[in-house]
């Protein structure tokens, strides 16, 4: 038997998760913050999933805007993507050791589930979708569009993660070749009490050169200073 046409393939995982998602949330929640579930997004989902209004790249689990792009293309709304993302979060399939297809239970449950899950619908796969314009100049913007303080703290950025090290902390002292180092080969030199490959590993290759200077200025120039 063919498989169905990639075009109808979201709509079936759709309607097969109709039941689930009509049982958890309804038709999306109305008490949700998708401001707030940015943030949660950021810090708790980011370090596994591409989203591109986040500025998150990793690639530990699915791209998310792929995911949902042909659904939202043939006209499926924020809240049908909303409840299934809430779905999928609340009853994961069953860890394999996959984190392409499967994902640890309760990475954020309650309120905080509802915030993430009405922001994931407002964006996945939204065309030309992009961070948000931040104050503190290019290298902030760069700062901002790769969701680095989804993982790091950073007070100049307003960032409070706490995945990888604080780099108010780390950073201050550091030239800019050992800060670069860090941005494209996070693996040379792991932070004590942090675990390797957490860190995207294509930075050199996904941010442009001209990028990852002002990257790299802006968190010589910003970090420890507020």
């Amino acid at each position: 038997m063919r498989s169905a046409p990639k075009l109808i393939r979201p709509l079936l995982v759709l309607a097969l998760l109709g039941g689930l998602v009509l049982a958890v949330s309804g038709c999306g929640t109305t008490t949700a913050d998708p401001a707030r579930g940015r943030t949660l997004f950021v810090q708790k989902c980011g370090v596994c999933h591409t989203l591109a209004e986040a500025g998150t790249t990793a690639e530990v689990g699915p791209d998310l805007d792929d995911a949902f792009a042909a659904a939202r293309e043939v006209g499926e709304d924020s809240d049908t993507i909303e409840g299934v993302v809430e779905a999928q979060v609340a009853f994961p399939r069953p860890n394999n050791g996959n984190p392409a297809v499967s994902m640890p239970r309760d990475i954020v449950t309650g309120q905080d589930l509802n915030d993430v899950a009405a922001y994931v619908g407002e964006w996945a796969g939204v065309p030309g979708a992009k961070p948000p314009e931040v104050e503190g100049g290019p290298g902030a913007q760069v700062f901002a569009n790769n969701g680095c303080g989804g993982c790091h703290t950073l007070a100049a950025a307003g960032s409070s993660g706490v995945t990888g090290p604080d780099l108010d902390e780390v950073l201050p002292g550091q030239d800019a070749e050992k800060i670069n180092e860090d941005i494209v080969d996070p693996n040379a030199e792991i932070a004590k009490g942090y675990a390797a490959n957490v860190m995207p590993q294509n930075f050199g290759e996904t941010i442009p050169a001209n990028e990852l200077e002002e990257l790299v200025e802006y968190l010589q120039e910003s970090a420890g200073k507020e």
